[in-house]
């Protein structure tokens, strides 16, 4: 019996087809190395000459690399040349009820993409309520009610929009903390000491990372979202709450709690690799400065052994008062932004970080108003560590387009030479 399965196997590898290429730059014509080439099963990466070879039956395959846009590839019978669209990506979040065609926040929006340098967006697709901003093909989630409240009517037509305006498309999908996936399976939601469910300072309850029911619900989503066409899937709150004296399915230790966030991620990149969708993941800012896990299963170089880009959420108000040698870090954006990432250089190459900067005011030294120079200094510190993009946050999705049209050469790097 072995016999035969053994040769069924071979029989059945000798029938995929082989075929090869060669992945260049679109603009530079040089060979990308590293790129990443998957099918629906299995993965393979180019050589330092660009060159590649996978063995596949399937009519479509799909091309990864950090710092370029998604390609997908009609499989042919000749070898053929890849060339893969830079991008440094610069995104504007959009908050759950802004994402919507009609919505004056996306008329806004689309009209600083079209007068400035942004060139991407990132959409709630499940926020922190669990809340879905479209109907997805999640029978749980609808069930629970989750897309009673969607923003975005027809995902098709939200997608093709942004295609046609050539715009990096980001789905951000929270992932751990989600009241209504909690409050619906009672026996994966977390609870404190008094076994009742245990909610944050939103008020909102989490669900347990180490019951794997939790990782296939979410995943579930974001694969939708893949398959609708979003060029990305940013997975935040990917993470234990960060509270003690909790009731979970296994030990919090931190090879425990490492361990549940990477089999989440493994599974997600198992799911989208049909997609060819990237995976990055935000992370609080304070990990660029830590060698543990801070007690909530963050780190950065078990992240990225999965996720194709660490977004870390590097607002200089979330420092604490004497970071960086200063009283107070809020007065100091490109500091914060550029010692961060330059921190952590020998964990993850910064091609692969993209950050998450600040678009609000100062809520916890000087309560400086964050508006042009402050927004430049940051996005200088970006573009000076090269990093691949960065995205913005304002809680109410308001940006002055001002901030954006402004040469990064008018900067003056405040504080840069600390």
């Amino acid at each position: 019996m072995r016999h035969i399965l053994f040769t069924l196997f071979i029989f059945k590898t000798l029938l995929l087809a082989s075929f090869s290429g060669i992945i260049i730059d679109k603009t530079t014509s040089l060979a990308i190395e590293n790129a990443i080439i998957s099918n629906s099963a299995i993965s393979v990466n180019s050589d330092k000459s660009g060159k590649f070879s996978i063995n596949s039956n399937e009519k479509m395959l799909f091309i990864k690399a950090y710092g370029y846009r998604p390609y997908k590839l009609e499989q042919t019978s000749d070898a053929v040349t890849i060339k893969l669209e830079p991008i440094t990506v610069k995104a504007l979040y959009l908050t759950f009820w802004g994402a919507n065609t009609n919505s004056k926040t996306m008329k806004r929006v689309l009209d600083i993409i079209d007068k400035t340098e942004i060139n991407a967006i990132v959409v709630d697709i499940k926020n922190e309520y669990g809340s879905t901003s479209y109907r997805t093909s999640s029978d749980k989630a609808n069930s629970y009610g989750a897309a009673n409240n969607r923003t975005i009517k027809d995902i098709k037509s939200f997608i093709s929009l942004m295609k046609s305006k050539n715009i990096y498309t980001i789905a951000r999908v929270v992932t751990f903390k989600d009241e209504l996936q909690a409050v619906n399976n009672l026996d994966y939601a977390i609870r404190n000491k008094n076994n009742d469910l245990s909610r944050d300072s939103d008020k909102m309850a989490w669900i347990d990372p180490f019951d794997k029911r939790s990782h296939e619900y979410t995943v579930s989503i974001a694969e939708d979202a893949a398959n609708a066409g979003f060029d990305e899937i940013n997975f935040d709150y990917i993470r234990f709450p960060a509270k003690t004296e909790l009731k979970l399915a296994k030990e919090s230790t931190e090879e425990n709690r490492v361990k549940a966030i990477e089999d989440f991620l493994i599974l997600a990149k198992n799911r989208l690799r049909k997609y060819g969708t990237f995976i990055s993941v935000s992370i609080y800012g304070n990990a660029c400065w830590q060698n543990d896990d801070t007690g909530i299963g963050q780190k950065i170089e078990s992240l990225a052994k999965h996720a194709d880009y660490i977004a870390p959420m590097l607002y200089p108000s979330g420092f604490v008062s004497g970071s960086f040698g200063v009283k107070y870090p809020a007065d100091y954006p490109y500091i914060a932004i550029y010692r961060s990432i330059k921190n952590i250089e020998n964990k993850i190459d910064p091609k692969r970080v993209r950050p998450w900067l600040q678009s609000f005011k100062d809520y916890a030294h000087s309560k400086r108003h964050y508006n042009k120079f402050e927004i430049r200094e940051q996005i200088k510190a970006a573009n000076d560590i090269k990093t691949s993009g960065w995205m913005m946050w304002s809680p109410s999705s308001k940006y002055n387009i001002e901030c954006f049209t402004t040469s990064d050469k008018d900067s003056l790097a405040l504080g840069s030479e600390l």
